[in-house]
């Protein structure tokens, strides 16, 4: 049964790992997906790999005018916005990642904020009102485990992804009368190219055995929980924080 029949879906930051997997898992569900990209070469390339209904747009998560003419560009294009995954973050940066709080400058913190939070901030408030308008929609915003349990490390990511549940909150609160739901996805260890390339042999084995299932994620089991939140099977149910970390921090 393809679940998102009929359904558009906006992906961000779809170009690759975990967005990719959203996105593919989605198109093989019914859904058509819009699959974004700060450049549009990789939002082509991506749309090209996955079978169904899969249509390449180019949008920086940071520009705040260019994410409000994207919103509407694709409602007018296809309809209706039912489905928005607020997945682009900003990329690892071991450098700032391994630095204590104190440490981290203010600027450094802003660039993490300006993506995580105030991109997913963006795209929320301008896809909003076309969802009201049709009746309803989903939101599920990315966020990660210390965003929940608190970390040593990482604290600009932390501190936006935080953020992120709060605004999943608000939105679930003050629209579930509209029929619009919203989630937040609070990652554990995901083996997508960004985090798991970036680590040594030494780091990936640690960070498997730091969960219940001593293994690591795969963006796909990701991906197979976003489409279901999307789907009907979930529809009283809103606002929840679903951590997926193979066991590590239980609510």
């Amino acid at each position: 049964m393809l679940l998102l029949k009929n359904k558009v879906a906006v992906v961000t930051g779809a170009s690759g790992g975990i967005g990719f997997q959203i996105a593919k898992e989605y198109a093989a569900r019914g859904a058509t997906v819009i699959v974004c990209s700060r450049k549009i070469a990789s939002a082509e390339k991506t749309a090209n790999m996955i079978k169904g209904k899969a249509y390449p747009e180019r949008l920086d998560v940071t520009d705040a005018p260019g994410v409000t003419k994207f919103v509407r560009h694709v409602a007018e294009r296809h309809g209706r916005i039912d489905i928005l995954i607020n997945n682009a973050g900003y990329p690892f940066d071991r450098n700032m990642w391994t630095k204590r709080f104190h440490e981290v400058a203010e600027e450094e913190f802003d660039r993490v904020i300006e993506v995580d939070l105030k991109g997913t901030l963006r795209l929320c408030l301008s896809a909003l009102p076309f969802m009201i308008k049709g009746g309803g929609g989903v939101i599920i915003n990315i966020s990660s485990t210390p965003a929940v349990s608190g970390h040593t490390e990482g604290a600009p990511y932390t501190v936006a992804k935080a953020g992120v549940i709060a605004i999943t909150k608000h939105i679930a609160l003050e629209y579930g009368d509209k029929n619009v739901r919203a989630y937040t996805l609070a990652l554990g260890n995901i083996s997508s190219e960004a985090t798991f390339n970036s680590m040594t042999v030494t780091e990936r084995k640690k960070a498997a055995m730091e969960n219940s299932m001593k293994r690591w994620g795969d963006p796909s089991e990701v991906a197979k929980v976003a489409a279901s939140l999307a789907s009907d099977d979930f529809s009283f149910a809103t606002g929840n924080t679903i951590v997926i970390d193979g066991g590590t921090v239980l609510l």
